[in-house]
């Protein structure tokens, strides 16, 4: 796939996501760029796979050109994007421009690969969360794979509001509104104990906050305010490690009078087969040691192959009871939650 077939690819996959902007400005990108300068050649240079699925390049270039309209409102570029109306003409000689005069800041933020930590994907967790609760009636330990800056292992902080009833937190920090279709969730008390995550890449310094910020999407401002809210709360702790490993030595350990509450979104495609292995293996050593006094919940919101690949797919399994639910599919972005 060359650049601007993956950026085009990706202006779909933003389309279909709700951004009107990023699919238009991707496609923008695919229909002008040109690999005149050393930055652009670079991008048409770029090795491997520029898709989703590999380095993301668009992504990255997105994110690239977001950052520079946050860290200034009044520049040309600023005022091209939303909440601002420009032609294409006016939006892509803002572009030109800024890959010109911040050339060297856009190809070093090309180095990292796209990280984001949607918050709305709690409108899931949560739910999941309260069916482990009610099942075990048991305060929850809980461990996030990929964590990112760990906004979500703060879950139980939030609300999710169905059929115009709360769920989850009673003063909450922040407050998710999904398309819900399905029962409500169990309501039933939550509450957690301990919490912790890990990431090959954890993002918890203020630049990594700048960063989360700008690979939101610049029509979808409501992401941007739920973001800032989940980033004001403590800060939940988040591992550099191997997943496999970090797991390994997490599972080890027996958390008598809790739940172990683990989970992982939109992450595990993104692990090597060897550590998806070490991670399975590690799981069901400690799902035959669970017990009824300290047992152990593992929820997935992963894409699959179902529903003609509309949204992730929803699955808790429980020890020792070895019990495992469809809970049904969600928006990868927690837009919607279809619960079963």
């Amino acid at each position: 796939m060359n650049l601007p077939d993956a950026l085009r690819n990706q202006a779909g996959h933003c389309e279909a996501l709700g951004s009107p902007f990023m699919a238009r400005m991707l496609t923008l990108l695919a229909d002008r760029l040109r690999p005149t300068t050393p930055l652009t050649e670079r991008l048409f240079n770029w090795e491997g796979d520029l898709s989703p699925k590999g380095h993301s390049v668009p992504l990255r270039l997105a994110g690239a050109l977001h950052a520079l309209v946050l860290a200034a409102p009044d520049s040309p570029l600023a005022k091209a994007y939303p909440p601002h109306v420009a032609d294409g003409d006016t939006l892509w000689n803002a572009i030109e421009q800024t890959l010109n005069d911040e050339a060297s800041f856009i190809d070093t933020f090309l180095n990292s690969a796209p990280q984001t930590n949607e918050v709305r994907r709690s409108a899931a967790i949560l739910p999941a969360a309260l069916q482990a609760c009610a099942h075990f009636g048991l305060p929850l330990t809980v461990s996030e794979l990929g964590a990112s800056a760990g906004l979500n292992l703060n879950f139980d902080r939030y609300a999710v509001i169905v059929d115009g009833r709360s769920y989850g937190a009673q003063s909450p920090a922040l407050t998710l509104s999904p398309d819900w279709v399905g029962p409500p969730p169990c309501d039933t008390p939550l509450s957690v104990v301990e919490r912790r995550g890990v990431d090959l890449n954890p993002l918890t310094t203020a630049e990594d906050a700048d960063r989360l910020r700008a690979y939101l999407w610049a029509d979808q401002p409501e992401r941007l305010a739920l973001t800032n809210a989940a980033l004001a709360l403590p800060r939940a702790p988040v591992d550099r490690a191997d997943a496999a490993e970090w797991l390994e030595a997490r599972l080890a350990h027996i958390y008598t009078g809790s739940t172990h509450f683990l989970f992982h979104t939109i992450a595990w495609q993104y692990f090597p087969d060897a550590v998806q292995a070490r991670c399975e293996t590690a799981i069901r050593s400690a799902a035959e040691r669970a017990t009824a006094d300290a047992p152990l919940a593992w929820f997935s919101m992963e894409a699959d192959d179902g529903a003609g690949g509309q949204g992730a797919k929803l699955t808790l399994r429980l020890w020792p009871d070895a019990l495992s639910f469809d809970l049904g599919r969600a928006d990868f972005h927690g837009r919607w939650v279809k619960w079963s």
